[in-house]
């Protein structure tokens, strides 16, 4: 059994769709107050509106993770919504999909600046709130794509996702001082709005190639994330946890069918 999250607060940047708000719904079944942060406020009053309507306590603010100043704003509004802020997870990423040799260094620049630097700003602006809580917990959303496989097309997006643990290997041993956690959570192919766009025949072809034949949804992302801020998870710090249905362990197709 683990000790109830009731209460503690919780930021989820990203948090309008897809896996963000996946995330903040599983914090919000836990008994959180989840403050969801996305660009444009529209979307994020939607995504809360629809969290509250399940039972959940949820409240919306909109802001660029590439922007200092926004960042300083969406944590002082935690500070005055809730009181407190416990647990940052950092999730905002872009994946505009190009190739190498086709790629702009505009587009470059604008992946990295969302999901590396947006990490770096979301943490700085919450740090000292994070260290005033008995309680902190940083839990970064990276992917298998970049630090263990990768994906054409994707070049910018793994390069940034494996920033991110970079980053966190660091950050982890400066913040450790204050009792505060970081940790990253790996998603496989987890079926959100851009994935299923992509069509029935991809995502068969994708679930075929895992061990588990399904493909991970968001609240596969959000449980692991929501135990990476327990406090039973508290002596775990610097660490990632893969979630993808074991889809990176076979060597081939062709060894999921001897299985």
């Amino acid at each position: 059994m683990f000790t109830s999250m009731n209460d503690r607060s919780v930021i989820v940047t990203g948090a309008s769709k897809g896996i963000g708000k996946g995330i903040a719904q599983v914090f919000a079944q836990a008994g959180c107050q989840v403050l969801l942060v996305a660009r444009t406020l529209a979307d994020a009053d939607a995504a809360a509106k629809e969290i509250a309507g399940a039972g959940g306590r949820a409240s919306s603010i909109a802001g660029d993770v590439t922007s200092e100043s926004d960042m300083q704003k969406i944590a002082e509004a935690a500070m005055d919504r809730h009181g407190r802020l416990d647990v940052l997870c950092a999730n905002a990423g872009i994946y505009p999909q190009t190739k190498l040799e086709e790629m702009s260094s505009e587009e470059w620049d604008q992946v990295m600046a969302t999901n590396l630097k947006g990490n770096f700003l979301s943490i700085k602006a919450c740090l000292p709130h994070l260290k005033e809580s008995d309680y902190g917990r940083i839990v970064l959303t990276s992917s298998i794509t970049g630090p263990v496989t990768g994906y054409p097309g994707w070049t910018h997006y793994g390069a940034s996702k494996s920033g991110q643990l970079g980053f966190m290997r660091t950050a982890c041993m400066e913040f450790a001082k204050y009792g505060i956690t970081v940790n990253a959570v790996l998603p496989g192919n987890t079926l959100t709005e851009g994935l299923l766009a992509l069509g029935e025949d991809y995502l068969e072809t994708m679930a075929a190639s895992v061990p588990l034949k399904r493909l991970g949804t968001v609240e596969d992302i959000g449980n692991a994330a929501l135990f990476l801020a327990t406090k039973e998870a508290g002596y775990i710090t610097g660490q990632t946890i893969i979630v993808d249905g074991g889809q990176i362990v076979p060597e081939s197709l062709e060894a999921l069918q001897e299985a």
